[in-house]
């Protein structure tokens, strides 16, 4: 089999243990080793590598040998494989390896089958609970989520940062604090929030623009005496930027001092570029690569869009191509779709055109609706056709899309086209998505679309708006 002597790797030093007494311990260490160490140490032999030579000496694997070596696994079939030598070996009931099977079925993003394991275990232990939660909220099924969250017959720190993790990874942002504030009512002094907890809250608050709610979290972090870490402090930067407080962001990144990594540099990059303050960006930029720091794939998403909202095409380029030559960093759609916003921006739309013609994958829907807009401003009705073509390709029901094409249509007087454009959304079904604006009031967080003025709710946030803004001592951010 000259398949398996490759995978196997006979010529690695670690794999000359010939000797026919070598227990299944030492298989095991090396196999947990190799799972931890095949990132850090591409030499390194992988797990299943290990795992075969190990059978080839007939040694039998326990229930040690499994957990760390499915850790490794992220395709569907060698996992079902191993899934099949687990049950074969009488080892499919021990509750550390059904929990291992789950999360290696998660991260192959098979959810069926973690959750046929999960559901033929007679009694699921909380790290069982943990991972099918983990699980569905990882695949997007976050309802499934929380009612089996609500099943649990009890639960830990791990299962209520699962379920609000998933809720902030769903776009559920309210939600994830609403279930956020009953941890802290519910788990009393045995259940405290721990970083990981936190930092999803705050990517909440940032996401809805919840400055009080992020201040509050800020204040909480601070007297419970819990060491801030750099993930921790990241976090934070970003929470501030985003809801508006770019002096705060800039206070909490000079505290880190010395435990500035990577991506602190990029939160801090890119909060100076989401405020349009370009010369800022581009200082410290310079400041992290003479700190020694070297700059990732994020810190330039940042930089770029600091030059989009400058409107800086020299600077583009030249960090772009800094990028790919200078630091070896292969461009991300991110990365194309900065520079496509860019020259679009600047009327230069042949010099978009060519990027997206020369990029390596497929353009997204971000990059049409970019030369869309960038089409739109300037005129270009034949980019605008093309750009809309593509991307009703790739979402039928984009009515923004029909929207933006049909003023083109009307600023250029072709009244026939625009009317045509909106007749053919009526006959599809697609209506145009109104505005909605997330407003925090006094902690509160409401929303209201435009054009709804009617609505009982929307007058009753517009009469609370006018009352906070005679009172001076009370801050109202708006998203």
């Amino acid at each position: 089999m000259p398949g398996l002597r490759k995978a196997i790797s006979y010529t690695h030093p670690t794999l000359h243990l010939c000797h026919p007494n070598v227990q299944s311990f030492v298989w095991n260490n090396l196999i947990r080793a190799s799972s931890i160490s095949r990132v850090a140490n591409s030499a390194f032999p992988p797990p299943l590598s290990l795992y075969l030579r190990m059978r080839l000496h007939a040694v039998l694997p326990d229930l040690h040998t499994f957990p760390f070596l499915l850790q490794s696994i992220d395709t569907p079939l060698p996992g079902c494989q191993l899934h099949a030598q687990i049950f074969l070996l009488g080892l499919a009931n021990h509750s550390f390896v059904q929990t291992s099977l789950i999360n290696m079925y998660s991260s192959c993003a098979t959810l069926t089958f973690a959750r046929q394991v999960f559901d033929e275990i007679t009694q699921p232990d909380l790290p069982s609970w943990n991972a099918i939660i983990h699980a569905n909220a990882k695949a997007g099924m976050i309802h499934i989520a929380r009612k089996l969250f609500d099943q649990m017959p009890e639960r830990n720190v791990i299962s209520w940062s699962c379920m609000i993790h998933g809720y902030v990874t769903c776009g559920e942002y309210k939600e994830a604090l609403s279930l956020f504030r009953s941890l802290l009512t519910l788990g009393g002094s045995k259940l405290r929030p721990n970083e990981f907890t936190l930092s999803s809250v705050l990517s909440a608050c940032a996401r809805l623009g919840a400055f009080q709610h992020g201040k509050w979290l800020h204040a909480y972090i601070d007297k419970s005496g819990m060491k801030i870490s750099a993930v921790l402090w990241t976090s934070l930067i970003d929470m501030y930027a985003k809801c508006g407080s770019i002096e705060r962001a800039k206070c909490i990144f000079d505290k880190m001092g010395r435990e500035k990594d990577v991506m602190a540099w990029s939160a801090m990059v890119a909060a100076f570029a989401m405020h349009g303050l370009s010369e800022e960006c581009f200082e410290l930029f310079a400041r992290m690569v003479n700190d020694g720091v070297r700059p990732n794939a994020v810190t330039f998403v940042g930089v770029l869009c600091a030059c989009v909202h400058g409107g800086l095409v020299n600077e583009g380029e030249e960090y772009f191509t800094r990028m790919k030559n200078q630091y070896c960093i292969s461009p991300t759609i991110q990365h194309y779709g900065c520079m496509v916003d860019l020259y679009s921006r600047v009327g230069r739309i042949e010099d978009a055109w060519d990027l997206v013609k020369s990029m390596p994958m497929k353009p997204d829907v971000t990059i049409w609706g970019t030369m869309l807009s960038g089409a739109r401003m300037h005129g270009d009705i034949g980019t605008c056709e093309v750009s809309i073509t593509k991307l009703l390709e790739l979402d039928p029901t984009n009515s923004s899309a029909y929207v933006l094409l049909s003023n083109v249509y009307a600023k250029l007087g072709r009244r026939k086209e625009a009317r045509h454009l909106r007749d053919l959304m009526e006959v599809r079904g697609i209506k145009k998505v109104p505005g909605c604006s997330l407003v925090e009031i006094d902690g509160i967080i409401c929303e209201f679309f435009a054009g709804d003025s009617s609505n009982p709710e929307t007058q009753e946030i517009c009469r609370m708006l006018d009352e906070i803004m005679k009172r001076t001592d009370n801050h109202v951010n708006f998203l």
